[in-house]
């Protein structure tokens, strides 16, 4: 029987959930056999208030479910101020996730678990965290991050966030892991790095999806990440599969036995909601439905979307539309019915619910004084084209492009079209009328962006030219971006901000992640790149920083700091 520890009972006084030894009532059970905390500890979706705790219990030994006791302290203290207890069980894969309530605002805490079995108490790691403050200007700091794909490099760049000082929390903007099997995307680079996918086949059942959380959570720098700082997540395309839309996906196919969309769509909900730190869904709504809010005090509101599953209609290819074409003039007239599909008014990015649902927080946000209205938004919202690369690059770079996706694409850039419909520019119609809610609620809109796995210094105009907002958008952890395809265009990212009004900045090259500060009157983005993610060692630098300030229901043009 675990022995009652003076900690303990105050931990069950905090919050009257520990039943330990008093009153002539036994102790809590404790686990016949032999556990291990593989996977960290982390915190997320914080609140001025409460926040989520999670944890994963490993079983080495044994079975049934495992008591498990979690506390939060005040830092540099030893006495709880809130604890409980909980138990790891089969039927979420050993996921330990608790919303500690009572806490104060704009605080410092630390948090632990403890494991209860026959051979005594096992101890997690220990995390940091910080909850928003409910009120007040004190800046508020965040590190932006997406597309960590566990077969393409170390994962550097969280080691180097975890050391950055003063962060209230991570945004993590989707892609946490990816999908392929060892023969996929990155299969080359794993096999070099021996850092290659668990299971070794594409993941798309329910203990597929697990293993392959599981496996990221072992990496000790992805732990440390998590045990630093509170993390908002919200999920991409490559947490279910590739360009994942609420019907379908690219990367899924019924005919070679992958069974029904539905079916794996909430395998990988399942397997998400029990691997992050994030906030269940209510009984009752919809189970996709992970769109959410944070308040910062007076500083910001941030509005967690989903882009994914729930809302957004099938996503539209330029290689599926024009691939057959005969002729330029074919070329032409199936390219102009791309974007007529793409422009219908009845696509959508966030579904009718999720739309008006941003809406009202966007309205509300600027009624109760907040100075920004941040959205955790997971693709590029500002319009983008590629410049016409049979002019700007010359005979020999266009000779040095050996990839065949890429000399494929030479000829499409002469056209000047929007280049990537999987992001907001194959949903124009659904842009605009986020904009209109922008405008609307005279919010300051301040657009934080992943996926494409390069960095963008935005600014976002609606069709009749109006400035609605910036854009920030971070490169990735370790996954490729254009700069890795398109040889020997070492001013491919002055190139592409030369085409597009909306692009300031872009950095096709490298992997890291923003720093954003916002206070009352400027929102800053620092981008911090790592030198490499292969080796063990590296070192971080800040590579561009912008930043944009407030203006009367509105923001500046970016300024380059």
């Amino acid at each position: 029987m675990v022995q009652v520890t003076r900690r303990g009972l105050l931990g069950g006084a905090a919050l009257g959930t520990v039943a330990l030894a008093a009153c002539g009532k036994t102790g809590p059970q404790t686990f016949k056999g032999e556990v291990a905390f593989q996977h960290g500890v982390a915190s997320g979706d914080p609140l001025p208030d409460r926040i989520i705790l999670w944890t994963r219990v490993t079983p080495l030994s044994g079975a049934g479910p495992v008591p498990v006791r979690w506390e939060v302290l005040r830092a540099g203290q030893e006495t709880p101020v809130a604890a409980g207890m909980t138990e790891a069980s089969e039927a979420r894969d050993y996921c330990v996730k608790v919303d500690a309530a009572g806490l104060q605002p704009g605080s410092d805490y630390t948090y632990r678990f403890t494991a209860l079995t026959d051979n005594g108490d096992i101890a997690s790691p220990e995390g940091r965290l910080r909850t928003p403050a409910a009120n007040g200007t004190s800046a508020v700091n965040l590190a932006v991050v997406s597309c960590s794909n566990w077969q393409f490099g170390r994962f550097n760049a969280y080691k180097a966030l975890a050391e950055e000082p003063g962060l209230d929390a991570v945004v993590h903007l989707g892609d946490y892991l990816y999908e392929y099997g060892i023969d996929g995307y990155g299969a080359e680079v794993a096999a070099q790095l021996g850092r290659m996918h668990e299971p070794s086949t594409e993941i798309v059942t329910l203990a597929d999806y697990r293993k392959r959380h599981a496996q990221y959570k072992t990496d000790p720098h992805l732990q440390a990440a998590h045990a630093a700082v509170p993390w908002i997540c919200t999920w991409d395309d490559h947490e279910s599969t590739n360009d994942s839309y609420r019907t379908g996906a690219q990367n899924h196919n019924p005919e070679e036995g992958e069974g029904e969309w539905s079916d794996r769509k909430m395998a990988a909900v399942q397997a998400y909601f029990e691997w992050m730190p994030i906030r269940d869904i209510t009984p009752g709504e919809i189970t996709t439905a992970a769109w959410r809010s944070f308040r910062f005090g007076d500083v910001a509101t941030l509005h967690a979307l989903e882009t994914r599953l729930t809302g957004r209609s099938e996503s539209l290819s330029w290689a599926s539309a024009l691939g057959n074409a005969a002729s330029p003039l074919e070329v032409g007239g199936k390219a102009k019915a791309l974007l007529e599909k793409a422009a219908d008014p009845a696509r959508t990015m966030l579904g009718a619910e999720q739309e008006s649902w941003l809406s009202t927080e966007l309205t509300a946000s600027v009624s109760s004084g907040a100075a920004w209205q941040v959205l955790a938004n997971q693709v590029i919202m500002a319009r983008v084209a590629l410049p016409n690369f049979t002019e700007t690059l010359s005979p020999a770079q266009i000779a040095a492009q050996d990839i065949p996706e890429v000399k494929g694409f030479l000829a499409f850039t002469a056209l000047g079209l929007p280049w990537n419909l999987d992001a907001w520019d194959g949903y124009p119609a659904a842009r605009e009328r986020l904009y209109e809610s922008v405008a609307s609620a005279g919010a300051r809109l301040v657009t934080l962006a992943g996926d494409t796995h390069t960095a963008y210094a935005n600014e976002l105009y609606d069709a009749s030219g109006t400035r609605r907002g910036v854009e920030f958008g971070c490169t990735s952890i370790t996954s490729p971006g254009m700069g890795a395809y398109v040889k020997d265009v070492p001013d491919l990212g002055k190139q592409i901000a030369k085409t597009n009004n909306e692009v300031v900045w872009h950095d096709p090259f490298g992997h890291g992640y923003t720093l954003v500060t916002l206070t009352p009157g400027t929102a800053r983005a620092v981008f911090r790149k790592v030198s490499d993610i292969y080796g063990e060692t590296f070192s971080t630098e800040t590579v561009a920083s912008f930043e944009a300030s407030a203006e009367d229901g509105g923001v500046s043009p970016l300024k380059t700091l």
